[in-house]
């Protein structure tokens, strides 16, 4: 087999990820191959990990099955942070061809020359300290918003992730180098661009630049409906970022801001690099700022040390600030993590029993936060994805919204009017100009 057939790929974990693979996938379909999905028998299929939750190994496991089913000759490459953390485990994975680390998976076209099937996946891993490149992109499946990869690796090794020995330090590229990314993701349809990277607000250090100074650009410089944050460190999200957000036109009001703890103690435990009166001042000065801004928070249950006391210092934190949602991790055990030097692990059932509390938590302020839109009308960005005959799309307060389908086009920003809170997590809601009809 010859290079040049079709090839899939199958994307697992987080936003960057999604980025990363459509710059790979970008670099097959340059040198001929045709991109079809890992069910329609591809030549070659891109499995790209994630290492941040427990089922890491069993999802990549899972993707190769896909593949080998799909087309048991398929020539299968794994890369991404799993595969530059465990190489050999899924070498020895039947079906696995090549892995590739956290820098050679930019140089996958190197590694197709043959695309015989192995006994044995040939590993192309490299150390992690010797990673310093920063190769930009952006997402590319989804018409209506793209992913745009401004920072990659971290410098904070927090006690309970494995992010900086996949990645390698933190790195950028210039604002000027990015703005040129920024534009071609402007002009690839989508309306809005989702600023995604590990760290975000650790961008431009190596340059003298700054975040703020990023953002203010590509609101000044880029033509498109929407820009929207994602994850940001408490400690760097600045009130200077928060003000910019309240006073653009384009800046969705929308922040995702990792707590992980509303305890103190397990703040330090875990190495973080605030503690809750920083955090809680953030909070204060978005509301006071954009009052109904969406704020979603980062929490992990069970990390070693929480003990009930602290748990309920979590509990009683969250419940007393006015965020609107929660994505809540049960803590898990992580080879090479300093968590595992910390006794008082907390029993499996004791952390899975507080993840269900504070996602009962999260369902009460996500409500809360819906309720206050009920009856008003809000522009709404409409996606491919429909359900039962309803199109759905978010607010600029990423409100999820969902009208009759024949209502929308896909990709299309409507003014709609929110009408009733469904149990399904959504807003219901009618266009305004069918209302008028």
């Amino acid at each position: 087999m010859t290079p040049g057939g079709t090839a899939a790929f199958h994307t697992l974990g987080c936003k960057l990820n999604f980025s990363e693979s459509s710059t790979i996938a970008k670099q097959l379909v340059d040198a001929g191959y045709a991109r079809v999905s890992i069910d329609d028998a591809p030549d070659v299929v891109v499995i790209n990990t994630c290492s941040v939750t427990e089922q890491a190994d069993a999802k990549c496991r899972n993707a190769v099955r896909r593949a080998m089913a799909s087309n048991p000759q398929a020539f299968v490459a794994v890369i991404g942070c799993y595969a530059q953390l465990k190489p050999k485990d899924i070498a020895a994975i039947k079906g696995v061809d090549l892995v590739l680390g956290a820098e050679e998976k930019f140089n996958i076209l190197d590694h197709l020359d043959s695309l015989q099937k192995r006994e044995h996946g040939i590993i192309e891993v490299g150390e992690i300290k010797e990673v310093k490149a920063f190769v930009p992109g952006f997402s590319s499946g989804d018409r209506t918003r793209t992913f745009l990869k401004v920072q990659d690796g971290c410098d904070y090794f927090c006690a309970f992730c494995t992010i900086p020995l996949a990645r390698g330090r933190s790195r950028s590229a210039t604002i000027n180098e990015t703005l040129i990314q920024a534009q071609k993701a402007a002009t690839s349809g989508a309306k809005e661009i989702v600023l995604t990277g590990v760290n975000i607000g650790d961008f431009g250090k190596a340059h003298g630049e700054s975040f703020l100074e990023l953002i203010q650009a590509l609101d000044r410089d880029i033509a498109i409906d929407r820009f929207r944050i994602s994850s940001i460190e408490p400690n760097l999200l600045s009130n200077d970022i928060i003000d910019f957000v309240a006073s653009s036109q384009r800046f969705q009001p929308h922040f995702h801001i990792p707590l992980q703890s509303g305890s103190d103690a397990i703040l330090q435990a875990m190495r973080r690099r605030y503690r809750t009166d920083l955090y809680r001042e953030r909070i204060e000065h978005i509301r006071k700022q954009i009052p109904t801004a969406s704020i979603g928070v980062d929490v992990i249950t069970g990390f070693p040390g929480e003990t009930e006391e602290r748990f309920e210092e979590t509990r009683a934190f969250l419940l007393d600030l006015p965020i609107s949602y929660l994505h809540v991790f049960t803590y898990s055990e992580r080879a090479k993590t300093t968590a595992l030097r910390i006794e008082d692990v907390v029993p499996i059932p004791v952390r899975k029993e507080r993840t269900r509390s504070l996602r009962a938590l999260s369902l009460k302020k996500q409500r809360a936060h819906f309720e206050q839109f009920v009856g008003t009308e809000r522009p709404v960005l409409f996606e491919e994805s429909m359900e039962e005959g309803i199109r759905f799309g978010y607010t600029p307060e990423y409100v999820r919204v969902g009208i009759p389908a024949e209502c929308a086009e896909p990709n299309s920003i409507q003014t709609t009017s929110l009408q009733q809170i469904r149990a399904e997590g959504y807003i219901h809601g009618l266009p305004v100009l069918a209302l008028a009809l």
